[in-house]
Parts: structure tokens; C-alpha cells; sequence
């Protein structure tokens, strides 16, 4: 694999409800000190928003998903269009800092690189809740404490700030439509299946998490709350469900083993330390990683229990052609 010498970055978007979140994720493209090729709009089965993002975001290739609705469908029609070497991915509500694309592009100095992601930092509407754990961090999307805080080869990238070469995608195709999110459902996953099967593919290979190429993730209120910590536990559980029975119980949860044993633990005592400082706050953070835990498993075994018949298209990643 010859080191890229261009990007295409994709947009994937559903409701004009975050409009100005696209419009300044678009813009923060736009001010990177390495432009990329080019930036490619999905449009998630939305004709109004459509038709608003072909009128409003100029010098932008703002197509369609042709595939079923969801984000896995829009990423791999945005993968059909894109002609960089490299396609990057960015969520609609989030923002790139300038050096984005040039802290992505130096991660694939190394032919041995297919893939390079980097920090999430979460850009809050409001107060960050002094419940809200560090540790679930992914909840809203973001790097989690516990993610490497260096440069170092990882298990799966995370959706808002990732990216890989286009050619992969011939060999081991796009990502699953059974897997990942729906307009607000909250699941998730289809990166991480994607990633884990291109490293049972290529074993030698690396993905990369580089926290230099970092991005700003805006998370509106609602999902400080309660009520979304919660949906969003049980959906992943039930999305890690599905991802391992597509790759196997050994890749499917070799990290959340990790997790689960080291990050979680330390994130309890440390709660509780904070307490007996007197922030009273790293007690509810202690609760809420023991409950978030308790959560995520129980749509785990809810999604185990579930066995789930998919079709057989379902089973297979669809074949991408590039």
C-alpha cells in the first residue's frame, strides 16, 4: 500500500434539526491547513434536507443514501463516491480543528497503517453533569478515559473521527446494515464490527488512534441526562451482542474485557476518593459506572438471549466497489 497523497471526508446527516451542527462541521472542513479532496454530504433518506444541503453547503458534493436508511447505509454510499485515497469520517455535529486532516494523513507514514482515528473531545451545551463518568465518555460519543492517551495501535476507531483507505473497503467490504444507528435509536457498533474484521483479515495490519487529530463533538442536553445514559448502555450492550456474533466472542470483546477489568474499577475508587475530598459528585459517578455496567450487560444477555434471525444479505458486508 503506497502513503496517500489525498482525503475525501464524509458527512453523514438525517434531520434538519442539527442544520447549523452540519453547516459548522462543513465549515471546520473548509479551514483545515491540508484541504481535502473533497467533502461528500449523505443525506440519509430526507428529501427536504436534501434539497437545502445541494442549496446551502456550495463547493460540497452532497449526495443521497442509496442503501437502507441508517448511518451504515449513508457512510457506504459516501465510500461509493469518494475518490481520495483516504476516507475520513465526520459526524454531522462535530467540528474539526485545522490540523485534522494533516494529523490524520501523517498516521499513514506507516504502510502497515489501514486506518487512523483520533480524540473526541465533548463539546457540552451545558454543564457537564457532575454524575457523568469520564469512563462512559462513548456514551455521547466521545473518547472515554481509558482510551490510550498516545499514539498507539487500537482495536477499532471511533465513528465521529476516523478514517481509512479506500481500498480496503474492495477486499472486506462496507459497513453492515445490521449493525449500527437509525435516526436516534441509540445503538451503535458498526465500526467496530468493520474494524475488528479487517484486522482478522489482516492481522499485521494497524489501526491507529492518533490523539493529535482531534475534533469537537457537540452534545446537547439531553444527552446529559439520565434517561439517555441509560438507553444508550442498554443499546450498546445489545450492539455488542450483535458484533460478536458476526466476529466471535475472542475479537467481539477483547477490549471491553480490558474495560471492564481495569478502567471501570479505577474509575469507581477514584469517585469515591473524590468523596472523601468532599465532592460529594464522585459518589453519584461511582453509582454510575456500577450502574452503567449493570445496564450495558443486561442488553448483552437481552440481545444473546435474543438470537436475533437476521436475513442472510444481513449476515454478509455488503461488497464495495471502488
Amino acid at each position: 500500500m503506497n502513503t496517500p497523497i489525498d482525503l475525501s471526508v464524509v458527512i453523514c446527516a438525517y434531520t434538519e434539526a442539527r442544520w447549523a451542527d452540519l453547516v459548522a462541521a462543513v465549515d471546520s472542513l473548509r479551514r483545515q491547513a491540508r484541504p481535502p479532496r473533497e467533502v461528500i454530504v449523505v443525506i440519509d433518506h430526507n428529501p427536504a434536507l436534501l434539497a437545502r444541503a445541494r442549496a446551502g453547503l456550495p463547493g460540497t458534493c452532497v449526495i443521497e443514501n442509496r442503501e437502507q436508511p441508517g448511518l451504515s447505509g449513508a457512510r457506504n454510499s459516501g465510500i461509493a463516491a469518494a475518490a481520495g485515497a483516504i476516507v475520513a469520517f465526520l459526524d454531522d455535529d462535530a467540528a474539526a480543528l485545522p490540523d485534522w486532516t494533516a494529523q490524520l494523513l501523517a498516521g499513514y507514514a506507516d504502510p502497515q497503517v489501514v486506518g487512523v482515528g483520533g480524540a473526541i473531545e465533548p463539546l457540552w451545551q451545558t454543564r457537564r453533569p457532575g454524575w457523568f463518568p469520564p469512563e462512559f465518555d462513548w456514551v455521547v460519543g466521545c473518547t472515554y478515559r481509558g482510551a490510550p492517551s498516545a499514539t498507539a495501535p487500537v482495536r477499532n476507531l471511533i465513528g465521529a473521527n476516523m478514517s481509512f483507505r479506500r481500498e480496503l473497503f474492495t477486499a472486506v467490504g462496507g459497513f453492515r446494515s445490521a449493525i449500527g444507528r437509525v435516526g436516534t435509536h441509540p445503538v451503535g457498533c458498526e465500526e467496530t464490527e468493520l474494524c475488528i474484521r479487517i484486522r482478522q483479515r489482516w492481522p499485521e495490519r494497524i489501526l491507529l488512534h492518533r490523539p493529535a487529530a482531534r475534533v469537537l463533538h457537540r452534545v446537547p442536553a439531553a444527552r446529559g441526562r439520565w434517561r439517555y445514559f441509560r438507553a444508550r448502555c442498554y443499546g450498546e450492550g445489545i450492539s455488542k451482542a450483535l458484533v460478536r456474533q458476526f466476529v466471535g466472542a475472542r475479537d467481539g470483546l477483547s477490549s471491553e474485557r480490558a474495560y471492564t477489568l481495569r478502567t471501570l474499577p479505577r474509575g469507581a475508587v477514584r469517585g469515591l476518593a473524590d468523596t472523601l475530598r468532599g465532592d460529594l459528585r464522585g459518589l453519584l459517578r461511582a453509582g454510575a459506572i456500577v450502574a452503567g455496567l449493570a445496564i450495558t450487560s443486561a442488553g448483552f444477555v437481552r440481545g444473546t438471549l435474543a438470537q436475533t434471525r437476521l436475513e442472510p444479505q444481513a449476515r454478509r458486508p455488503r461488497t464495495m466497489g471502488v
